[in-house]
């Protein structure tokens, strides 16, 4: 594949790429074909909503461009759906999952079969998605190819082995026997981030159709591609129609649709706790529909003297700059030892400078362009907070250049609890050093935050990790690691990071109702 990924480039006008030679027209209404050439002269069409198998029009006939952040060029313009394009989506999927339809007519064990096809084409169109995904959100290729891709299609295997295996138990009370089923809980609403749009995908919709639910998906606009890719394989897998609907528009008109839908059962977010609020919100005032949420974090890093300080440089800055930044999971606040703090500081340097910037198709590149530009200006905005507060600006905080949107590897020492870049999530490639003195300080500086989605402990004292794992309020706490996810592991934060876990077999309860069916006994056995 990194042979392959040689071959990858940009064709040279803005809606055409290139995959092992092979070109693609993104403007298919019916996935991206890689054999579907572009005839000269040929009518420009838009990517068309997905909804009960069929490729449709919005209904107000709006499109939206979306855009290679690499380059600026447009890649194609998308139908844009709205309430009532979400609404004609959630009627199919609820018709999908009634009593009687061949989807609830399925048993567990087919269901599974679906998901293991399903993931047999994602797997045969692999280095087609990973193209796009690079071309959609500007991450590098072989990042998409072998992190996304993989946790993807590893996302569908694993649930798709949990279909047949979700079941309830009995209970015998005196004179009375209890049974439990675990029920699906109806029609799932999923929106979609843009930083990591195709896993996010498989993250929401593996385990509730697993658990035998139906699915309404807003993919996020500024990445919708793969997303409407997974619309034609999820045809050709041959789930019934209605099963998964895709509704690629924006968060004030096809995102609140959905939040707000009185005929959706539970809607699943990943976004910011921002926008998590809201959707919380018009959940409880519409049907009080189960929600989900997966939100932003700040996340710490403790870093001992006694550690493997190579280790921890690496771990930490590669947690720091993965995709630009732009994780939930971004390794943002890292508290180091005070005896060890220069020399983590002067690592750290040197190993951002072999950090290569650059043309996220190149297999070279490992770090390409911020989104869009909001986001560009929001990072340089902290960035510049930070030189002011008092942080030492250690190596990059400027841009590229003064067209693009790229922005160098940043690092701060000398940052101060109080900061802005100390306190707000940046999502972008900025990694704040803080000093300690002891475990305590480091302990309670670590819990200072509204956040609490992950965090990190590098020690070679597994005494130490156990118990300050223990007193860390975060979902998750990596130990001499980083990024370390699994699809059998759940994910999730605490305080305003979210409600709920996704992945592992937590998730299915998410995606289930649990029914008690009581009988009297007539004889004492």
């Amino acid at each position: 594949f990194p042979t392959a990924g040689k071959c990858l480039k940009q064709g040279g006008s803005s809606d055409k790429g290139f995959v092992v030679g092979v070109e693609f027209n993104l403007l298919s209404e019916e996935g991206l074909n890689p054999h579907c050439y572009k005839r000269p002269g040929k009518r420009r069409r838009s990517r068309r909503i997905f909804i009960d198998n069929k490729w449709v029009q919005s209904s107000r006939g709006r499109t939206f461009a979306t855009f290679n952040p690499a380059t600026g060029c447009k890649l194609c313009e998308v139908e844009e759906a709205d309430e009532e394009d979400v609404d004609k989506a959630v009627a199919a999927a609820k018709a999908a999952g009634r009593r009687g339809s061949a989807w609830q007519r399925m048993d567990a064990c087919s269901r599974g079969k679906l998901l293991h096809r399903l993931a047999d084409l994602v797997e045969r169109d692999r280095l087609l998605l990973a193209t796009v995904e690079t071309l959609d959100t500007g991450k590098p290729f072989l990042q998409s190819l072998f992190i996304d891709l993989d946790g993807s299609i590893k996302t569908l295997r694993y649930y798709a082995g949990w279909s047949d295996k979700i079941h309830g138990k009995s209970l015998r009370v005196g004179d009375f026997m209890s049974i439990t089923k675990h029920e699906p809980v109806g029609v799932c609403g999923a929106i979609i981030p843009w930083n990591f749009p195709l896993l996010m995908f498989m993250w929401k919709i593996a385990p509730a159709l697993s658990c035998g639910n139906t699915v309404v998906v807003k993919p996020a606009e500024q990445t919708p591609l793969t997303a409407l890719h997974m619309g034609s394989l999820i045809k050709e897998a041959g789930f019934p129609a209605g099963v998964v609907n895709i509704v690629p528009g924006f968060g004030p008109t096809a995102g609140a649709a959905i939040a707000n839908h009185m005929d959706i059962d539970k809607v699943a977010f990943t976004g910011s706790t921002e926008t998590g609020q809201l959707i919380q919100t018009a959940a409880a005032k519409s049907n009080l529909k189960r929600v989900t949420l997966e939100l932003g974090g700040k996340n710490p890093c403790i870093v001992f003297a006694d550690c493997d300080l190579q280790l921890a440089v690496e771990d930490t800055q590669t947690g720091a700059f993965y995709n630009q930044g732009q994780c939930c999971t971004a390794a943002s606040r890292v508290f180091v030892e005070e005896s060890i703090h220069d020399q983590f500081v002067r690592l750290s340097i040197e190993n951002a400078k072999k950090i290569v910037v650059g043309d996220p198709l190149d297999p070279l590149t490992s770090h390409g362009p911020q989104i869009d530009q909001q986001q560009f200006d929001k990072i340089m905005d902290l960035i510049e907070s930070g030189k002011k507060e008092g942080a030492r600006l250690e190596y990059g905080g400027t841009p590229v250049s003064n067209k693009s949107l790229f922005i160098q590897p940043t690092i701060f020492s000398g940052v101060k609890d109080h900061m802005r870049i100390a306190k707000e999530e940046i999502f972008g490639p900025v990694q704040c050093i803080f000093s300690f003195q002891s475990q305590e300080e480091a302990i309670r500086r670590a819990n200072s935050s509204r956040y609490g989605l992950v965090s990190a402990i590098f020690t070679s004292s597994m005494d130490r990790a156990l118990s300050v794992s223990a007193a860390l309020e975060t979902g998750t706490v990596w130990i001499n690691c980083y990024n370390s996810l699994h699809a059998q592991t759940p994910f999730g934060g605490y305080k305003m990071s979210g409600i709920g876990r996704e992945l592992g077999e937590y998730a299915l309860a998410e995606y289930t109702e649990v029914k008690a069916v009581t009988l009297k006994l007539k004889e004492a056995v």
